[in-house]
Parts: C-alpha cells; sequence; structure tokens
C-alpha cells in the first residue's frame, strides 16, 4: 500500500504531475484517470459494505420488531432491503458519467450529483449527506460507549448477584471512544482503512452471532415465542399515541440498520477495473445485502421471541440477557471495536470535503507536512492541517454525543432524514438523467410513484424518531447520562 498521504489519497487531492496520457496508459502503476492504481475487489467492497450496514443499528431491531409485531416487522425489514438493493445498484451506475467503462469518474457522492444533475441539487445532497454522516458518527459514538459500560454492568450484575441496580454515566466512556478515534482519524484517506474495515466487518458478525445465540437460548428458556402479531399492546404497556410514535420511530430505526448510500460511491471508488466499477459494485451489494438482512432477520426476530413487547431498546446493553455474563461481554467488545471502524467509514468522506475545499483555497497552506523520524521504520509524514481539523471534528462529535446520548431516538432520527433523499431521490434522478429516460414514461412515472412512497416513509419515521427525543429529553439532565 503506498505510503504518500499527499498524492496516494483518492478523495482529497489532485495530483500536481499527472502523468501524461502515454505514461497512463503503458503505466501499470496509474489508472486511467492518473491516479494511483486501485486494487479493490468484490470482497473488500463487500467488507466496507457489511462495515457501514451491520453496525449498532442492529441492536435496536428487536425493539423495532416489538412496536411493529410479527407480520408488519419482517414484511418492512424485506421491503427496506430490497429497496436499498435496487437503490444502491442504480447509484452504482453513477460511478462515471456516461460510459460504464470509460467515462469520467466522480469520486464522491456529491462528484456524481454535480456531474449528473448540477445546480441546486449539489448544495442539497451536500446538506443531507454530510449532516447524515455527521449523525451517523454521532450515533456510533453513542451506541460504543453504551457498549463499553454495559461491559462494566455486566460485570457488576454478575458480583452482586442482580441486586444491585449498577447506574453508571456513559460520559466517561465516550471521551475513551472519542480518543481512540483522535489517533485513527489521522489516516490519510478511505482507500487505506481496508484493513480496519475488515476487522470491523468480522467484529460485527461476532456480536450479531452471539446476540442471535443468546435470544435461541431464551427462547428454548422460555419454550414458546413471545410477541404478537401487531406488536405491543396498547394499554397495558403503551397508550393509543405512544403506539403511533413508536412504531413511526421504528421505521426510522429500520432505515438506519440500512443505510449506506452515503459512502456508497466513496467504496466503489476504491475498486480496481476491469471489469466496471459497476459491475463489481452490484456483486458486493448482493452479497452484502443478502447477508445483512439475514443476520437482521434473525436477530431481530429472535430479539422479538425472547421478549415480546418487553424487547430492550438495545439488544444487547438492555440487559434482557444477563447470563453467561462474559459472553454479554465478547458481544459488547466486538461491538466497540465494529464502532471505532464504521465511525471512520462515515468520517473519512467529512474529512476528504473539508479538506479538498481548504486545499483548493490555501494549497500551500494546506500541503505543508512535517517529517517525524521513526526509528527502524519511514519517517511519517504529519499534515498539520489534518491533525487539528480531524481533531477538532471529533471532539465536536463527542460532546454533541455526551448532550444527546439517546441511542434509539438518535438512530431514528439520522435513519429517517437520510432514508429518502439519499437512498432514494437521488439515486433515481440521476438515473433517470444517466439513463435519459423520458418524462412521463411509463418507467419514469414508476421511479417517481416509487420515490414518493419512500418520502411519504421518511416522513412518517422522521415524526415519530423526533417525538421520541422530545420525550427523552423531558427527563434529562445534560452530561449526566447515567444507565
Amino acid at each position: 500500500m503506498p505510503q504518500n498521504p499527499v498524492t496516494t489519497n483518492l478523495q482529497v487531492f489532485d495530483i500536481e504531475d499527472v502523468p501524461s496520457q502515454s505514461q497512463i496508459t503503458s503505466s501499470k502503476c496509474f489508472d486511467d484517470d492518473g491516479r494511483l492504481k486501485r486494487t479493490g475487489s468484490v470482497w473488500t467492497a463487500s467488507s466496507h459494505i457489511i462495515t457501514a450496514v451491520i453496525g449498532s443499528g442492529v441492536l435496536s431491531l428487536a425493539w423495532a420488531i416489538a412496536q411493529l409485531g410479527w407480520i408488519a416487522g419482517p414484511a418492512v425489514m424485506l421491503i427496506f432491503s430490497l429497496v436499498t438493493f435496487y437503490t444502491s445498484s442504480i447509484l452504482a451506475e453513477c460511478y462515471r458519467a456516461g460510459d460504464p467503462n470509460t467515462g469520467k469518474r466522480n469520486y464522491t457522492y456529491m462528484d456524481a450529483v454535480r456531474s449528473i444533475l448540477g445546480g441546486v441539487s449539489v448544495t442539497l445532497c451536500g446538506t443531507f449527506q454530510y449532516l447524515n454522516l455527521l449523525g451517523v458518527v454521532i450515533g456510533y459514538t453513542i451506541a460504543a460507549s453504551i457498549s463499553m459500560l454495559a461491559v462494566k454492568r455486566s460485570n457488576c450484575f454478575h458480583h452482586s448477584g442482580h441486586k444491585d441496580p449498577c447506574h453508571m454515566s456513559s460520559n466517561n466512556y465516550m471521551i475513551i471512544f472519542g480518543v481512540s478515534q483522535m489517533f485513527l482519524s489521522q489516516i490519510p484517506d478511505f482507500d487505506q482503512i481496508w484493513w480496519l474495515s475488515t476487522v470491523a466487518a468480522v467484529m460485527s458478525f461476532t456480536y450479531s452471532i452471539i446476540g442471535l445465540a443468546l435470544g435461541i437460548a431464551k427462547v428454548a428458556a422460555n419454550r414458546t415465542f413471545k410477541g404478537s402479531l401487531t406488536g405491543i399492546s396498547i394499554g397495558q404497556n403503551v397508550s393509543e399515541t405512544q403506539k403511533i410514535w413508536r412504531t413511526s420511530q421504528a421505521l426510522g430505526d429500520i432505515a438506519f440498520a440500512y443505510s449506506y448510500a452515503v459512502v456508497l460511491i466513496e467504496i466503489q471508488d476504491t475498486i480496481k477495473s476491469p471489469p466496471s466499477e459497476a459491475k463489481t459494485m452490484k456483486k458486493a451489494t448482493m452479497i452484502s445485502i443478502a447477508v445483512t438482512t439475514t443476520f437482521y432477520m434473525l436477530c431481530g426476530c429472535m430479539g422479538y421471541a425472547a421478549f415480546g413487547d418487553e424487547a430492550p431498546g438495545n439488544l444487547l446493553t438492555g440487559f434482557g440477557f444477563y447470563d453467561p455474563y462474559w459472553l454479554v461481554d465478547i458481544a459488547n467488545v466486538a461491538i466497540v471495536v465494529h464502532l471505532v471502524g464504521a465511525y471512520q467509514v462515515f468520517a473519512q468522506p467529512i474529512f476528504a470535503f473539508v479538506e479538498k475545499g481548504a486545499t483548493q483555497r490555501w494549497p500551500n497552506i494546506i500541503n505543508k507536512e512535517l517529517n517525524i523520524p521513526i526509528p527502524y521504520l519511514q519517517s511519517y509524514k504529519l499534515n498539520l492541517f489534518r491533525l487539528v481539523w480531524r481533531t477538532v471534528f471529533v471532539i465536536i462529535t463527542t460532546v454533541i454525543s455526551m448532550l444527546l446520548p439517546f441511542f434509539n431516538g438518535i438512530v431514528g432520527v439520522i435513519g429517517a432524514l437520510g432514508f429518502w433523499p439519499l437512498t432514494v431521490y437521488f439515486p433515481v434522478e440521476m438515473y433517470i438523467s444517466q439513463k435519459k429516460i423520458p418524462k412521463w414514461s411509463n418507467r419514469w412515472i414508476s421511479l417517481q410513484i416509487f420515490s414518493v412512497g419512500c418520502f411519504t416513509i421518511s416522513v412518517v419515521a422522521a415524526v415519530g424518531s423526533v417525538a421520541g427525543v422530545l420525550d427523552d429529553l423531558k427527563k434529562y439532565k445534560p452530561f449526566q447520562s447515567n444507565y
């Protein structure tokens, strides 16, 4: 893997000394755009997607199905998986403008919108994308801190025989997570975190399998499947109004669980060719969505079968499971390791966007580096702007997480706000423009109906999720999050 952070950054920096066309054609070191050869494959792209998709979202699925019931819960999850697969496939077509093999590359989601749609769409896309990415890293900070806290609480429950409520604050753990991200954020670009994504993908399988196994064991111990066809009962557990809000929030939670369109183009930009990047990305998408949907169905349904209406908002930290405490600890450690990597998958596009703009405006200042000698190794090139700006970003996301540590509510809001514009609207509009689909043709009308339907779902989910956060705020004091 190349070591020079300036000349290898596939998203942020333009190469000043671009090789001539003859050099590019004859060289095995450069792609057709003059940038260093991409090395990604179906499997590396799949690991990136799985890292982005199977995240903290899986932990809230049992709760989401509990709000919807045995009929609507699995059906909604299947619908979201099909929608995500379809829109991801058409978005993959937008990586290159024009010809899928030789067209101009779009390095980021916003680049694709700029080259295909242009105008006000670019501003709208940027606003939604980077707010969504910011929301995701905040959600991951919250989830990681809760899992770190859960390890300590699990041991506390074990030693006290479940007599001590073991109330603790998650703030210290958010700070620990933030400090780790300060160091990892200095990795120059997306292409150089493939190893982190691979480790994170393995961890996601680990805690998902443990959650599934604990759910199966709980069902076996209960000797029955809990839950009902219509979900949590009105009157006994929630009011009619709460049932409506919770059902809406459940849609946002499921949408969040499938959210990765915001980094799809960035992931695709790591793939080697031939074959075309779009062809490889579609295969990776199919593999990843099939794997994640299977896991989601199993984890969500078994969690609901184990706990019924009492399904916790976070399957592995809500302490529906107490024993074996060491297995719960392993699952939560796996969650933390996974989210360490997932944070970077979603934060790197933000870093790239800011640094690209700064480089264009102040190239002489931004590109300055310090050579730090490391004994027996190559010297490390420290970019001062990257060091300061990325550190400040991590501090800001950590402070916001400490102010709003509401896992389910934040997950629902992020999922709802990002689902329609980023997963559906822009991919559909770019696909229509790219394929020159005639206005008012049957295909155009079908795509618009599809988009409007998804917009309606997003609005309903957003309203329910915001209501959930406002309800949580009524009984919360800033920087005093206790679990």
